[in-house]
This record gives structure tokens, sequence and C-alpha cells, in this order.
């Protein structure tokens, strides 16, 4: 048996832990050959390969980035570095021609419609989620959250000491369209006042008050975690309205910092590299197996799979009732 493997969309922590996940347990359990594909669905495009071997999968465990590169090329949409043919055949041929049994998907909510629709043409895909959005439905967490997380809270704990001696607001920005799991999780690890995310409306003026009623009980300063994207005027950041926002109300001291793509880099956290490593385990099972067209997922403590046509075109969102945002009010964090 032969299969490939590719990563699509953007970087995250735990990539190359899930890589050397599935083709660890390929090599050396199940004696399966690995192609590796550059460049996400570009490289199936263009046939951009390697031979995965032992020695390829040395270091990678606490590695960030990709060992296999990525891309945003989606053979459904015609434009992309390749154009003017009819890109799902030529995936079909491409695949046929390199012998591949099965292809493993490592990636988003791109990645993975893309993957269940390659499915539907009936090619042989299993899809690993990955996200530090954790935006995914059908998985509890998806690799590279954890390690996202992480790194905001860091940036928060770090922005308490400036905020405390400046008797400042600090707003900090941080990933999530359009969802807030990153804001809700970072922000509540890291004791913000505030926590704005895209699925919860809110108030400036709320806001406004909610920061003036600590300066009042002898708190004068604040900190204000903001997703990217939440409602705006449409011509600032989410971070700097933000910012602008509450100066203009409070008369108090705003400033703002936006934590941009460092979330995405560095080494996965511990619980990244063992759920990766898990998921990535589990796909080359799947594959074993015979079992096809599936999404890994994490429910609970188990990993198990889900049909990816259940779980394609779909977003797992922030709800009201969630316990984090629940116990959050309760304590007198501000979500709007």
């Amino acid at each position: 048996m032969k299969i490939g493997i590719l990563t699509s969309g953007g970087d995250c922590p735990g990539i190359n832990a899930t890589i050397r996940g599935v083709c660890k347990t390929a090599i050396h359990h199940y004696g399966i050959e690995v192609i590796g594909i550059h460049s996400g669905f570009q490289g199936l495009l263009t046939k951009d390969t390697e031979v995965i071997t032992r020695d390829s999968l040395s270091g990678l465990l606490n590695l960030g980035g990709t060992m296999l590169g990525t891309s945003r090329e989606n053979p459904f949409k015609k434009n992309g570095v390749v154009s003017g043919v009819n890109k799902p055949a030529l995936v079909e041929r491409n695949v046929k021609e390199l012998g591949l049994d099965c292809i493993v998907c490592i990636g988003g909510n791109g990645t993975t419609k893309t993957a269940a629709l390659l499915a539907e043409r009936g090619l042989n895909v299993v899809s690993v989620p990955k996200t530090i959005d954790n935006d995914i439905w059908g998985t509890d967490f998806s690799f590279g959250f954890d390690s996202a997380v992480s790194i905001a809270t860091d940036a928060i704990d770090r922005l308490h000491c400036t905020a405390s001696a400046h008797k400042r607001v600090m707003v900090i920005e941080v990933m999530g369209h359009k969802a807030g799991w990153i804001a809700l999780y970072a922000g509540m690890a890291g004791g913000s006042d505030v926590i704005l995310l895209p699925e919860i409306p809110y108030s400036i003026h709320h806001i406004g008050t909610a920061i003036l009623d600590r300066l009042k009980r002898g708190k004068p300063y604040s900190i204000v975690v903001v997703a990217e994207g939440i409602h705006t005027d449409g011509r600032k950041r989410a971070g700097e309205y933000i910012a602008q926002e509450i100066e203009y109300e409070t008369g108090i001291e705003t400033r703002e910092t936006v934590l941009g793509y460092i979330q995405r880099g560095g080494s996965p956290t511990p619980f990244d590299r063992n759920l990766a490593t898990r998921m990535g385990g589990h796909a080359t099972e799947l594959i074993a197996n015979g079992q096809f067209g599936r999404m890994i997922a994490l429910r609970g403590n188990e990993i198990t799979s889900i049909p990816l046509a259940e779980t394609a075109g779909k977003l797992k969102l922030v709800t009201e009732d969630h316990d984090l945002v629940v116990q959050g009010r309760r304590m007198g964090v501000c979500f709007g």
C-alpha cells in the first residue's frame, strides 16, 4: 500500500508532529509506503513529491511549521498557481500515476471541505483537523489551538505588568475571524476584564461603564481581549478600533497590541504534540482498515472519526451558554 500526505492552508504548531504520527505509524507498524506532497494541493497538481523515510521524520515532534510546505491552492477553484486545466481531473490522474491508495489531508475548514469534495469524486481521503482557531465542527479540539492559547495567554500576562505600571487600559487583539475561541480561552486564562468575541454582540458604552466601575473600585487598569473578527466600523483593525473607542468613552489612556502571526509560530505545547501524535496514528489506522472519507476527531478523551460529509462547510462557534462564558460573567468579566 502507498499513501500520500499533504498539509494545506495556514501553518500552525503541531503539523510536523502530525506528519510524524501518520508516517511513523504507517512505516513502522503497517509497512505502508508514504509519499510527501509539497505545498498542499498545489503539489498534488504539479506532482511535487518526495518519498518519506524514517530518517525524514527525525526532529519533527517539537518543530513548528510544516516540513512539506503549505499553500492555499484549491483544486476546485479556477484561480491559483495551476490554471487553464480541469484541476479535479488532474488531481485524479496524478493520484493514479503516483500509485496512491489514499491521501491524508492535514488542514482546516477549507482543506476539510476540499477533502470531502475529493471523496465525493471517488478518491480515498482521510482528513486531520488543523487550526489554531478551533472552529472545525465535529471535534472538541484541533491541534494548534492549545499552543496559540498558550502564546496569547503569555502575552496577556506580560501586558498586565505594563497596564498596572501606567494605569492604562491594554487592548490585546488575537486571531479569530468568525470564531472567538482563542480570545475566550486566553482571555479567561489571562484574567482579562473584558473579552469580545465575534459571536456575542457588544456595546461600547457597556464596556466603558465596566472599565469605569473598576476604576471606582480602586482598579486603575483593565485588560481587554478582542478577537480580530468582532464588528467594527470597517475602517480599522479590531484592536485599534476598540482602543480608540474605550479612550473616548472613559478618558483613560488606552493602548492596543496585535499578536498576529506570532500565535501560529514556534514549538507546539505538550498537549498539542500528544494530540497530533494520536490523531496522526489514528488516521493511519483508518487507512489500514480501509475506512476512507472520514475526518479524525477528539470527542471527550477519545480519538474517533466522523464522515467528511458531516463536517464539511460547518463552523464550530462559541455560544452564550459555554461554560467559560457563563463562569466569566459570574466573576464579573464583561463580554460586551
